[in-house]
């Protein structure tokens, strides 16, 4: 299982949870630590900033950043949870969610998966840079940007509820 939550609720996520594996996205000025329980060559880290389009002064998620987020989900060995987290739980949490769902079911419909995230999270508002890269690398031909613009921005909130991404 996915497992998709906020910083402050990864200590408790990945207890709960029994997870093995972590994936961070965050601003690289923060220095998330791996938490307990996790090796931490199972703790991938990704340091980007949470925008869409290149600002000064902050990094843009890149194809390199998708590149290394979706090796590491092929990676995984499902026979544990991973948890992937961002600052809040809202935006590049979700949008990696998405991608991983899509990555580990490459005939799934993108739309239903969508619909699944939104019913998961109502405040998801997924990256839209992210899910784009992502479209590109796993040659959805633009379906996982429309599913995604299909569900529209999520419910305002400070911080997303941890929740769980199926992925059959």
């Amino acid at each position: 299982m996915l497992h998709v939550c906020s910083l402050s609720k990864l200590p408790e996520t990945v207890a709960t949870t029994g997870a093995k594996s972590v994936i961070t996205l965050i601003n690289a000025e923060m220095n998330v630590p791996t938490p307990a329980g996790i090796l931490p060559e199972r703790h991938l880290s990704l340091a980007f900033n949470d925008i869409v389009s290149p600002v000064q002064g902050l990094v843009p998620a890149s194809e390199r950043h998708v590149q290394a987020f979706l090796s590491f989900v092929n990676s995984w060995d499902q026979q544990d949870p991973l948890v992937i987290h961002c600052w809040a739980g809202i935006s590049r949490s979700t949008a990696g969610a998405y991608v991983a769902a899509c990555a580990l079911n490459p005939e799934a419909d993108e739309h239903r998966l969508a619909k699944i995230l939104r019913e998961r999270s109502p405040s998801a508002t997924p990256n839209a840079r992210i899910v784009a890269i992502g479209d590109k690398l796993l040659g959805r031909d633009g379906r996982m940007i429309d599913a995604i613009r299909g569900i529209g921005r999520g419910a305002n909130a400070f911080e997303g509820t941890p929740f769980v991404m199926p992925i059959d």
